[in-house]
């Protein structure tokens, strides 16, 4: 498939614009479902009398059915039709929204939270790969990116904001409202989303081994992180499902070698930039999901602040994120993804750091308020870029893959660092006491720094590689061979 070259940002088409805007309202939506539960848990316990457990799964089940199918999800829009893969998820998620505000039953709200994360694997990287395609590489790309990523990361800045507002109203708000949205996306993406020619079946088999080896290991794994905490790290059942997730592992990539026509091919990870953009979205995501889990703990267990108060906490990164969805892409053309995430990964580690400050009784002015607005600036940031960066120098026919994988890190990398936080804070917070709860919050927010600091290090990786590959470039090796010493012989010989 050709990559179609649009007109200059100035004079984009209004259905170009209407295109951008649909998918950019389907990434808002899978990013506020992420982070829009969580304030709602309380009375969602209390209305559905559902246990500690099995309210976990309130959201694990989505991020179990959104991480574990994201890989698979990105590589059926390259097959199947990117178009058809999202539309189809997207109506998917609409009608599993409605449901999931009108269940009573604890196991079937469940339910509509994982067939949402499901519809959600498949409309994120479809929706991506759409723009990349549609986009050309370079200056038109990169505003388009910046746009729709700065979406996504508002969406999930804002998903507590609004949370707090709707569950003063009543939880299952927090459901229902997603699917209006949904709706009035599918119908316009159905009249602007620009048909696209169907992928030739020749040469493009489907490889069902490595797709169920794949999405097995990935579910496997997010399962087993997600329950360590329940059953304990050291039980014999965790060790026995992380074997199975190796195993799994192992066996898709000997399949990936072999099979002509692999679900992933392992060459994509020769692309040094696209390979240490994944593994910044697990820093960035896991970090801050851990961050986001703690400062909810803080405010209202410690503090009892309300659900509202909460959320209007995190309103400043929201709006910071949000306010540089369009100047995100100039800033990229002008400094380069590598240069801004230098900066983005040092202001979180800062934000994360001088939260360590917290005390038994709240500081908004000089410990909340600025972790908030440097964790905004983080987001803007590194967000944007690590898109840009993971799916830069892809050929069209990889890009499902390419945002599939990019998509996978960042919540593989979320339902991981959030395990290990949680097992971090509840070992921390023996006695029950506020003095213990704090000891737990500070442990676990120096793994989050921890997290954020690799990061910082893969990126600085990259700058330092992206130098010296400049300087080769600059200084290239000459390309004829050095005299050998017979042929300095005969020259003397000559010269006699």
């Amino acid at each position: 498939m050709t990559t179609a070259t649009p007109a200059p940002p100035s004079s984009w088409s209004p259905r170009l614009w209407g295109t951008l805007v649909v998918l950019c309202a389907a990434l808002f939506l899978d990013a506020l479902d992420v982070s829009m539960v969580g304030v709602a848990l309380p009375s969602i316990r209390t209305d559905l009398d559902l246990s500690t457990s099995a309210l976990q799964w309130v959201v694990s089940g989505y991020v179990l059915g959104y991480g574990g199918l994201l890989l698979l999800g990105g590589r059926a829009a390259d097959l199947l039709g990117r178009r058809r893969v999202f539309l189809v998820a997207l109506a998917v998620f609409a009608v599993a929204s409605l449901l999931g505000g009108l269940v009573d039953d604890g196991g079937l709200l469940i339910a509509t939270r994982f067939v949402k994360g499901v519809a959600a694997a498949f409309t994120a990287p479809a929706g991506l790969s759409i723009i990349t395609t549609t986009f050309k590489e370079g200056h038109e790309r990169n505003r388009a990116l910046s746009i729709y990523t700065t979406c996504g990361a508002s969406g999930f800045s804002l998903g507590l904001v609004l949370s707090g507002l709707l569950t003063e109203a009543g939880w299952r708000w927090t459901f229902l409202m997603p699917f209006p949205l949904a709706l009035l996306a599918l119908f316009a993406g159905i009249k602007l989303i620009p048909r696209q020619p169907t992928p030739p079946r020749e040469g493009r088999g489907y490889d069902l081994a490595g797709a169920v080896t794949a999405t097995g290991g990935l579910l496997l794994l997010v399962f087993t992180v997600t329950q360590a905490q329940g059953v304990g790290w050291g039980s014999l059942r965790t060790a026995l499902s992380l074997i199975a997730v190796v195993v799994l592992f192992t066996a898709f990539i000997r399949i990936e070698q072999r099979t002509a026509h692999p679900l992933v091919r392992l060459g994509i990870f020769r692309n040094g930039p696209v390979a240490r953009a994944n593994l910044g979205g697990v820093a960035l995501f896991g970090a801050y999901v851990g961050f986001q889990f703690i400062a909810t703990l803080y405010l209202q267990t410690l503090l009892h602040w309300s659900a509202l108060h909460m959320a209007l906490a995190f309103l400043p990164a929201g709006v910071i994120v949000a306010a540089s969805a369009t100047r995100m892409g100039a800033l990229v053309d002008r400094f380069g993804t590598t240069k801004l995430m230098l900066i983005g990964f040092p202001a979180a580690l800062l934000a994360y750091a001088n939260f360590l400050r917290i005390g038994e009784h709240g500081d908004y002015l000089t410990v909340i308020l600025p972790s908030m607005i440097l964790l905004g600036v983080h987001f803007a940031l590194v967000f944007p870029s690590l898109n840009i960066q993971a799916t830069s120098g892809v050929e069209d026919a990889e890009q499902g893959l390419a945002s599939g994988l990019v998509n996978t890190s960042i919540q593989v990398g979320g339902a991981i660092v959030l395990a290990v936080v949680t097992a971090v804070v509840t070992a921390g917070a023996v006695g029950g006491t506020a003095h213990a709860q704090l000891v737990g919050y500070r442990h676990a927010l120096a793994v989050v720094t921890g997290v954020a600091l690799l990061g910082l290090l893969v990126t600085a990786t990259g700058a330092v590689l992206d130098r010296r590959t400049k300087q080769a470039v600059v200084h290239p090796v000459p390309d004829y061979a050095l005299p050998t010493a017979v042929e300095e012989a005969a020259k003397v010989g000559v010269e006699q």
